[in-house]
């Protein structure tokens, strides 16, 4: 845990009091011993509530749903991950013998949760606002400059609201295909709108994402500008 430690030290100006709770944090579930699921839900209610206060301080006109969607903008898994890459900290990660040979340190998810198990161990090993800062340093800029929530309008809501405006029935979507591992699964979901004829369909990791691509073809379809 020394290298993890300096990296820590160096990238996120962090050192643990207790150690144990670093390689728990960075330990993924392939890996033998105590992992960091449990941490990853911790940090990711610390999360949720540190970039709540501040898109609450920073945007004090904004309503309920903009807030939520800056939120949301900030703390999905893409986000995390581009913050996890950057940080360096997929190096860190301790692995099953499985898991390191197809590449578990690129993949999107299992950098997510390290980061946010780490947020959670450093919250019980110093507390909120220990927790806070770290949070505040892995995110930099990206908190002092937020976007305008109108432009963080994600595929499926801006097609909601381009089929609501003009009184057309609302997208339905249906599971066409679940296919791989468990804990490796691939969505494949359909768009369709009454109506219109159109029909679209996505592909990812989570039905969510799927969901996501096929609104976002479907847009496509009706030649919506986003």
């Amino acid at each position: 845990m020394e290298k993890a430690a300096r990296w820590l030290k160096k990238s996120l100006d962090y050192e643990f009091r207790d150690t144990e709770l670093l390689r728990q944090a960075l330990t993924h579930r392939s890996a033998p011993g105590s992992n960091n699921e449990r941490l990853e839900y911790l940090g990711d209610a610390v999360l949720d509530t540190v970039v709540s206060e501040i898109i609450y301080r920073q945007k004090p006109d904004a309503d309920e749903g903009s807030l939520s969607r800056l939120r949301s903008f900030l703390v999905k898994d893409s986000a995390l991950a581009d913050l996890a890459t950057e940080l360096g900290i997929g190096r860190h990660i301790i692995f099953g013998p499985g898991e390191k040979k197809t590449g578990g340190h690129r993949r999107e998810s299992i950098l997510a949760d390290a980061l946010e198990a780490l947020f959670g161990a450093v919250y019980l090993d110093a507390g909120f606002d220990a927790a806070k800062s770290i949070v505040c340093n892995a995110y930099g800029e990206r908190l002092r400059t937020l976007p305008d929530a109108v432009d963080l309008r994600d595929p499926k809501t801006a097609l909601q609201e381009f089929l609501q405006a003009r009184q057309l029935p609302l997208p339905e979507y249906h599971m066409e295909q679940i296919s791989g591992k468990a804990h490796q699964q691939t969505f494949v979901i359909s768009c369709t709108v009454s109506g219109t004829g159109g029909r679209s369909t996505g592909t990812g990791g989570s039905r969510r994402d799927a969901e996501q691509q096929a609104a976002e073809r479907m847009l496509t379809m009706l030649d919506v500008e986003q």
